[in-house]
């Protein structure tokens, strides 16, 4: 995935489904119902145009890999409930090359992988189609980030 450039992490994002760095529950494994998970945020900070969503794996055996992409979303959404997504929002494609949530799928046996959701705040409509990948979106987030929040889900099989 591309790089980020350093922001204030100030959007605190959470999900009623699951806390951070804890087990994400098996509803929202590819294998046990693929439902997305709820999740919720405050402190978007002002200015913000539209907000930007991201889950990947850092710990795939191919290196990180992307679950989900959600671009487009408005500034004053407060959350996004299961198997959700705000109206006016764009779903982007994830690396199992399909559109909207592809939940965790880990390798049986291997330690639990990291499922790290990250909100972005973006300073002004990025206009990214349905179907752009995580990379398209950081790239076109360059230089447009004012914050972000991150919540760390865990899973294995």
């Amino acid at each position: 995935m591309a790089e980020r450039s350093q922001v204030n992490d100030a959007i605190e994002l959470s999900s009623s489904a699951f806390a951070d760095r804890a087990l994400i529950p098996e509803h929202f494994a590819l294998d046990g119902g693929n439902a997305s998970p709820p999740l919720t945020w405050e402190r978007v900070p002002a200015g913000t145009a539209e907000l930007e969503l991201v889950c990947e794996d850092p710990d795939a055996p191919r290196g990180t890999f992307v679950h989900w992409v959600v671009s487009g979303i408005p500034p004053t959404t407060i959350g996004i409930g299961e198997n959700g997504l705000p109206v006016g929002a764009t779903a982007g494609r994830n690396d199992f090359g399909r559109s909207g949530w592809a939940g965790p799928r880990p390798p049986k046996g291997d330690r639990a992988h990291r499922y790290v959701f990250t909100l972005f705040a973006a300073d002004q409509p990025l206009g990214l189609p349905a179907g752009a990948t995580a990379r398209d979106l950081l790239a076109a987030l360059r230089g447009h980030e004012l914050a972000s929040g991150t919540l760390v889900g865990r899973f294995a099989r």
